[in-house]
């Protein structure tokens, strides 16, 4: 909006005539009258008299631009083909990881010769992998399309031999003095019954072989072997998919986050296992490794670095006795590849750390594996796991509670890393140390770090100068 201002004479009741020429003076605006007050009392009785105002109010904006139209509607707004949803940097960024939060590893594979012709030679691991679905279609179709072949070489054989012409009935057998191959057979019906009951061992005694067919005989021997071992290995897979290890490690539980604080003077890297059964689990032990972009001398970049982290809970090393949920320590020391991360690096950086829990199940005697895996943007810098087990003492025996394993306490913890942390340790107690780039000027590490997504806050900072 622009202010044009226009003069006026002093007469009380006089009337100023304002013309606007615009274009070289080609086309002229109609005057506009306006009265003012000789002596306004106040500031406020101009304003609420709009007409006393010496000002020439000229716009610049259509009206629709304000939210009205020419004629004082308002402006229906226009729809827009923009998402409400959408906001710019709203996208959130997916992190790339090897093992999924459930332990699925996130591998696909492609170009294999001959793949087909490998699974089908290992059939027994290919139908333990199958789906449930599958398993159990592979089953019926097993024993459904055996009982239809072997009913079909029946009927040839009582076909062959004479046994279905109308003389040779079962009716008609008194009669005519014959002999059939077995009793009992009118049609294919009648073959695929007594297949089942060759099969399985059923043995209803109504349809019987007879010395009559050598062929027949040796049939009923096969189909009987066939039948054992056929059952023998469906009910092999069954059990061995209802019993394999992937399903005992669903009630191994792994903390959502990861943590990072200090103790003992010393960053460490921090999650928490646990085991929901009662049944536990033998000779439990705990590995993670990093996955790390990792370049070498020679210039070679390898992606999917794998370096093998030191962990441990309390002073027993990696070896659990897991009767309770515990708290698996990672200390960053020199020999830690996390040595040089500060906060800042933690959340900017992009690894991995995948965790393997192994042990023997207590039950069934067989080895299990469960796993998962903490990407940078779920460790949280500055944090520490609740307790989950105190004593009752109503019940007399430790109580665990569940429902606080993945609560975590923020801790006061240095934003600065593992390393400049040593070197400000080290300078405190009188050390010589080699002057870093960081620390050449002087240096400060600060603690107060809130997780992403909300407010930081400085809380104490040491300052030490060079």
């Amino acid at each position: 909006m622009r202010f044009n201002f226009s003069t006026h004479s002093a007469a009380p009741t006089s009337t100023a005539t304002t013309t606007t020429q615009a274009n070289g003076g080609d086309k002229a605006a109609q005057p506009l009258k306006k009265s003012v007050e000789a002596d306004p009392d106040s500031l406020d009785s101009v304003i609420s008299n709009p007409h006393s105002y010496p000002i020439t109010i000229v716009p610049n904006r259509p009206t629709s631009y304000y939210g009205l139209t020419q004629n004082g509607k308002p402006f229906p707004r226009q729809p827009s083909c923009r998402s409400r949803n959408f906001r710019p940097g709203s996208m959130r960024r997916v992190r790339r990881r090897a093992v999924f939060k459930n332990g699925d590893c996130n591998v696909v594979q492609k170009h294999l010769q001959r793949r087909r012709v490998r699974f089908l030679q290992d059939m027994y691991t290919t139908m333990v992998d199958w789906q449930w679905r599958w398993t159990l279609l592979a089953f019926a179709l097993s024993f459904i399309l055996s009982w239809l072949f072997f009913a079909l070489i029946w009927w040839l054989i009582v076909y062959t031999h004479g046994d279905l012409e109308e003389l040779h009935m079962p009716d008609n057998q008194e009669e005519s003095g014959w002999a059939p191959c077995v009793s009992a057979i009118d049609g294919f019906t009648s073959c695929f019954l007594f297949s089942i009951e060759t099969q399985h061992t059923i043995g209803y005694g109504v349809r019987t072989t007879s010395p009559e067919c050598p062929e027949a005989i040796f049939m009923m021997c096969f189909q009987s072997i066939y039948g054992v071992m056929s059952s023998a290995f469906m009910a092999g897979i069954v059990f061995a998919k209802m019993t394999r290890a992937k399903q005992r490690a669903q009630t191994l539980l792994f903390s959502k986050h990861a943590v990072i604080c200090q103790r003992d003077g010393c960053l460490s890297l921090m999650f928490r296992v646990g085991d929901m059964r009662k049944s536990h689990i033998i000779g439990a032990g705990v590995r993670a490794q990093l996955i790390r972009t990792k370049s070498t001398k020679e210039g070679e970049v390898m992606t999917q670095y794998f370096t093998e982290l030191e962990i441990g809970t309390d002073d027993s090393g990696s070896d659990l006795f897991f009767i309770w949920p515990m708290v698996i320590e990672h200390k960053i020391d020199e020999n830690s590849p996390l040595y040089n991360l500060n906060a800042t690096d933690m959340l900017q950086d992009k690894f991995e750390i995948v965790v393997i829990l192994e042990g023997t199940v207590e039950s069934t005697g067989q080895s299990t594996q469960a796993r998962s895996s903490y990407i940078n943007t779920e460790i949280l810098w500055g944090h520490r796991f609740d307790p989950v087990v105190l004593y009752n003492k109503d019940l007399q025996a430790y109580e665990i509670d569940y429902g606080r394993f993945n609560e975590t306490t923020q801790v006061d913890t240095p934003l600065c890393s593992a390393r400049e942390l040593n070197e400000i340790y080290k300078i405190q107690e009188g050390f010589r140390t080699p002057a870093f780039p960081s620390m050449q000027s002087g240096y400060s590490c600060s603690s107060g770090y809130q997780t992403p997504g909300r407010q930081s806050r400085l809380r104490w900072q040491i300052s030490v100068p060079l």
